[in-house]
């Protein structure tokens, strides 16, 4: 009995309780790049206060959407953790390859806009998944998720949290931003 315990107490401190909850559909500060909300990818990568660099400026008057977002762990070994991507070379013949090679389309988002998300099949928290609306392409990819969680369905719910507001964005930047 003594041994028992005393290996239960030398294997560490119990698993963290994995928050299976869907990602939160609030659009709200702070921002990430701008247009992220911090709280969906803290949900979704399981990293607090993670890092971040770039930024993502949706397309106004003579300026086309443009920019890129890498979001980082904040301790250790700080490989990236979520990658999203904003550019005008996206066309919806891109997207129909992906999907019929097996990408999963995703649903509607924006007016005129195609997608697709797809799991990397050799990493399980790997994801991503790109939307195309006439030339302007958004991509995200959930280099690392958290195990037990939904993470293609968090894929698709941030893709719609900030679709909107890059895609078919106002081009003002929401408040509180932080980078």
């Amino acid at each position: 009995m003594a041994a028992a315990i005393g290996m239960s107490a030398c294997a560490g401190k119990a698993p963290e309780k994995v928050d299976t909850s869907p990602l939160s559909t609030a659009y709200a500060p702070p921002f990430i790049c701008n247009y992220v909300p911090k709280a969906a990818v803290e949900q979704m990568t399981g990293v607090r206060d993670p890092l971040a660099t770039g930024s993502l400026n949706p397309a106004v008057k003579d300026r086309p959407a443009i920019g890129a977002c890498s979001i980082f762990q904040n301790s250790g070994d700080k490989p990236s953790i979520l990658r999203i991507t904003l550019d005008t070379a996206g066309s919806p013949g891109q997207i129909n390859e992906q999907l019929q090679d097996g990408s999963k389309p995703l649903p509607p988002i924006v007016p005129d806009g195609v997608g697709y998300y797809v799991k990397d099949t050799n990493m399980e928290t790997r994801v991503g998944s790109v939307l195309v609306r006439g030339k302007e392409r958004l991509g995200i990819e959930l280099v690392r998720g958290v195990k037990g969680r939904d993470n293609e369905a968090d894929v698709v719910a941030l893709m719609k949290l900030i679709a909107p507001k890059l895609i078919v964005g106002t081009g003002t930047p929401p408040p509180e931003t932080k980078d």
